[in-house]
């Protein structure tokens, strides 16, 4: 199982980059870089691909919206190309808040988009001359939609991987059966071990029925906050304020990707009272009733004996790369942790 761990800078972006080299010695493996409305994502990798060697890094994610599609593939070789073959092109959806309240652009079909955005990504780093036709992009833009002009270009430059692994966020049943179908990896946000199979079990199979054999196993990448001691169970309540933000807050209703999947895990009524209190601004009521349970079943947040027997289950759900976040107060001893859950890892 791989130990990832998502870049936290609240202590300064350089700061944090610098003391990564400790983090690999203990034993890390990827570095996950988001990217919401906040400072771009991309800059900010490669930084990080000049001052590691070993490490291998992450976009968590890019937003299919943001960027085109070609773009999204350049942006993934060249990378690929500072980092000497380290990158992994994360992709997801994002939101309507975000992609039409910070960019501006429709957030429509995206199932379609990302098959789409996928096929042409891959197209572009095997050096094809790109041409696409399909519903939500055209490669290149026919008469009647631009210039007239535009003809297939390839990419320039001699990717260093002519397939940079894809790993998609998903939790829509659609979305998940299309990763399982076409990307090196899947990642879903609040994985609860117990409950994969019966919630995502039928989509990863269809998916899977269709995918490609090059493309290997799928690497299932959980995300979950660390803190290992006979003492630490009280940290899972900072856990709080975001789930609530995810399960309330991120869409209306009948248009949270989260609340649904709080649903899906049978914390209907919840789920509903979450939302509710969450979108008339009591954030902190709406935080009080996000189950104790959730909040301890996705974290790994508790005794060593404890910690293992979660990491144990995931890795019987199928998880194979396990993405932390170390709750530790000083940065020795969040390297700890690394080091430990590489331990219990194996």
């Amino acid at each position: 199982m791989r130990i990832g761990m998502a870049l936290n800078y609240s202590g300064g972006f350089k700061e944090t980059v610098a003391e990564l080299a400790d983090y690999e010695k203990a034993g890390l493996d990827i570095v996950f870089v988001a990217e919401a409305y906040s400072f771009d994502a991309v800059s900010q990798m490669g930084y990080i691909a000049a001052r590691t060697e070993r490490l291998q890094i992450a976009s968590g994610i890019l937003p299919i919206y943001s960027r085109t599609p070609t773009l999204l593939a350049m942006t993934a070789a060249g990378l690929d190309f500072v980092s000497d073959g380290r990158f992994t092109l994360g992709l997801g959806a994002s939101g309507p808040q975000v992609i039409e309240g910070f960019h501006g652009v429709p957030y429509t079909a995206p199932l379609g988009r990302t098959r789409e955005v996928i096929e042409i990504c891959r197209k572009v780093w095997r050096r094809e001359r790109v041409e696409h036709a399909g519903k939500h992009y055209t490669l290149p833009l026919p008469p009647g939609q631009g210039t007239g002009l535009g003809k297939p270009l390839k990419l320039i430059n001699h990717p260093v991987r002519s397939r940079i692994p894809i790993v998609v966020a998903a939790i829509g049943p659609k979305n998940v059966e299309l990763t399982a179908e076409l990307a090196e990896g899947w990642e879903p946000i609040f994985y609860l071990p117990e409950k994969a199979a019966d919630v995502w079990g039928p989509s990863l199979a269809a998916g899977q029925a269709r995918r490609d054999p090059e493309l290997g196993e799928l690497d299932v990448i959980a995300q979950a906050t660390l803190a290992i001691g006979d003492d630490v169970a009280g940290l899972r309540e900072f856990g709080r304020p975001m789930a609530a933000l995810y399960i309330g807050g991120m869409g209306a209703k009948g248009t949270n990707f989260y609340n649904d999947l709080a649903r899906r895990y049978g914390y209907e009524k919840e789920a509903e009272q979450i939302q509710d209190l969450y979108l008339e601004g009591k954030k902190d009521e709406a935080a009080a009733l996000v189950p104790a349970e959730l909040l301890e079943r996705t974290s790994l947040i508790g005794s060593e004996g404890f910690v293992r027997d979660r990491v144990q289950a995931l890795k019987e759900s199928g998880v194979t790369t396990l993405n932390v976040s170390p709750l530790g107060r000083t940065h020795e001893e969040r390297v700890r942790l690394i080091a430990t859950i590489k331990e219990i890892a194996g």
